[in-house]
């Protein structure tokens, strides 16, 4: 486990680094930063989303994912060091095939929008691609000390959180917000 920490105005940031966790110390603007950054923001919003009105077994699940991205935060602050397992894959795979399951098939593309836990959920779902993304860039700039698993399980996520994000609707009264392809300009 990484350096915790007990102070936290340690103003060794000062200078434009940050302490990882193992003790290194890299610039606030390093791809390895920037990721873990896209995840925390990523963490803060399902917090939000959290304080919406839920199934209580959404309410759950979106729980134990903050806890696996504090987990994967961890694991991009420790060059070489793992924390995301198959088992973390093999439980979104089993929550998108269950909620999805009742989902009715979508025949036309969807807003981010309906209730506002699903547009929150929308919302953490494009965080979630921006932390895939940061992920992704940072496996490309360091080829040692990335593994795949956080990439592969925030791309697993961003598509739960697009279901629960229908699911949220109709948790409501609702259904998804279809997007008018055949709109008349005004």
């Amino acid at each position: 486990m990484g350096h915790r920490l007990s102070k936290i105005a340690t103003r060794t940031g000062d200078d434009g680094t940050t302490g990882l966790g193992d003790g290194s110390r890299v610039s606030k603007d390093d791809a390895r930063i920037a990721a873990i950054g896209d995840v925390d923001e990523l963490n803060s919003t399902i917090g939000v989303l959290l304080c919406e009105p839920m199934p209580s077994d959404v309410r759950d699940a979106l729980t134990q994912i903050q806890n696996d991205l504090f987990d994967l935060g961890g694991e991009l602050s420790i060059p070489g060091h793992s924390m995301i397992q198959e088992s973390h894959l093999a439980q979104l795979d089993a929550w998108l095939e269950e909620y999805n399951s009742t989902l009715p098939p979508l025949k036309e593309f969807i807003l981010p929008g309906g209730s506002r836990a699903a547009a929150l959920g929308h919302v953490a779902r494009t965080i979630c691609r921006r932390a895939e993304r940061a992920i992704v860039s940072l496996g490309r700039v360091e080829t040692t000390g990335v593994n795949e698993a956080p990439r592969r399980y925030v791309n697993r996520l961003s598509d739960l959180l697009f279901v629960f994000s229908r699911v949220l609707n109709r948790a409501d009264g609702g259904t998804d917000v279809l997007w008018n392809h055949q709109k008349n300009p005004t």
